[in-house]
């Protein structure tokens, strides 16, 4: 069977890219709101209150480990969530990883701590944050689906850069809403106050489903669904037709690595003993990365538009490893104005022009009918990987935790796999939406029609 294609952004009522890109941005944000207290609560209290206080060293390693459970969920959430987002639409997958999230984040600051149950309480952490990965697995690459599909010509990048700006407003939200918690007195912190991040999800939840259950369905899914039919198994056409693209996918979502050792390990190694650094000093380097990466995001994504979506992904993958160098060298010498400036410099600037291009940049390798598939499965295979460089990262540290030139060498050469990745691929920006995922012979000879 044939699709006759849709002329690009023909079919999508008026104002309905902006109410794509405004829903994918409100509804990541909301998403990763839930994702990041996590990472910060995992770094500054989770070793204290569900780990063994006697071995510090120990009890942050596991802590930081629970970080990465997630990201194991991941690969497995994607092959499920991917399936059904390309059968059923995007705007149910939309929809239902954030009550998932909303919910698995309001349990985890239900939970007993290792005081009052033992060792039952992290099993029943890593319970909670199992979901939170599968949630996530389906969030970004419905929304990006949703928004791609959605786009005017010659915007895609601007536009499917606001679900990655949107996480990181739900990353700057997590920040903000840490600095006071962290800042409490050491008792009331560990015993109740760090809850309070995460019974806020149920706000969160509620304010995303508004959002997103008024969202239309994209015209291209809904023309395939209609005229060709949704494809039944979407994993057996994706590794059939996209299995380099879903390497190239996962090679380049190694990228992640820069944001959770940013998040995550950086913090714990700038608060330890080791360099002695204040909770809520730390925590406003990472508002400000954000707020920064806020406006950086966007203006990265429309420069893709113009030239392309290799030389601006590049930039940020090799920047990142120089910066993220940087960036650790100055913690280490515990100088706030250093720490301030590197860290905006390389989470803020550079890395969100990785950032803010990947959205367009994975999700243009594929045709409509196995995109959401394709980008779940590439990305969140890579950030499973990039969630443990955390524990990793932590183990490279050393027995004191302070190794931090090591940590930079790792992470460094963790970007080049993305950068291997991105010249090795097609540069997708200036093909019609209808020919993207087609190999450049078809939709030259075939330009009305994309085969089954």
């Amino acid at each position: 069977m044939s699709v006759p294609a849709t002329p690009e952004g023909a079919a999508a009522p008026p104002g309905q890219p902006r109410k794509a890109a405004t829903a994918a941005w409100i509804g990541s944000a909301l998403e990763y709101y839930d994702f990041f207290i996590y990472g910060s609560a995992a770094a500054l209290i989770f070793p204290e209150v569900f780990f063994d206080e006697s071995d510090p060293a120990t009890a942050t390693l596991l802590s930081l480990a629970t970080f990465g459970v997630a990201y194991a969920a991941r690969p497995v959430g994607a092959l499920v969530l991917g399936h059904f987002g390309d059968r059923l639409g995007r705007k149910k997958i939309m929809v239902f990883t954030l009550m998932l999230m909303g919910l698995s984040t309001f349990l985890i600051g239900c939970l007993p701590t290792r005081d009052q149950v033992g060792t039952l309480a992290p099993v029943l952490l890593v319970l909670c944050r199992v979901l939170q990965g599968v949630s996530a697995a389906g969030e970004q690459a419905s929304a990006n689906s949703m928004t791609l599909e959605h786009a005017p010509p010659g915007r895609r990048g601007f536009f499917t850069s606001f679900t990655l700006s949107g996480t990181q407003g739900g990353q700057l939200l997590a920040t903000l809403v840490f600095i006071p918690v962290a800042a409490m007195p050491e008792e009331q912190l560990l015993s109740w106050g760090w809850r309070v991040p995460f019974w806020l999800s149920v706000g969160v939840a509620v304010a995303g489903w508004v959002i997103r259950r008024r969202l239309d369905e994209t015209p291209a899914f809904a023309q395939q669904a209609a005229e060709e039919g949704v494809v039944k198994l979407p994993l057996v056409v994706l590794l059939r037709e996209h299995w380099a693209d879903v390497l190239r996918v996962i090679a380049g979502a190694l990228i992640a690595s820069v944001s959770t050792i940013f998040t995550v390990w950086a913090l714990a190694y700038a608060t330890s003993d080791a360099v002695g650094m204040s909770r809520t000093a730390m925590l406003w380097v990472g508002a400000l990365a954000n707020l920064v990466a806020l406006a950086a995001i966007p203006l990265w994504a429309t420069l893709s538009d113009r030239i392309g979506r290799r030389p601006v992904y590049l930039i940020g993958a090799v920047g990142s490893a120089v910066t993220m160098f940087l960036y650790l060298w100055a913690v280490s010498t515990g100088s706030y104005p250093l720490t301030f400036l590197l860290g905006i410099l390389c989470f803020g600037v550079v890395y969100s022009a990785a950032n803010g291009v990947w959205p367009a940049f994975y999700g243009e390798m594929f045709t409509t009918r196995v995109r959401l598939s394709g980008v779940a499965i590439g990305t969140q295979i890579g950030f499973a990987a990039a969630g443990f460089a955390v524990t990793f990262a932590a183990r490279i540290a050393g027995p004191g935790g302070d190794d931090w030139s090591a940590v930079a060498l790792f992470t460094a050469a963790l970007c080049v796999p993305p950068v291997i990745a991105a010249l090795s691929a097609r540069e997708t920006h200036r093909v019609p939406t209808e020919a993207l995922g087609v190999p450049p012979a078809r939709a030259t000879t075939e330009p009305e029609k994309v085969t089954a």
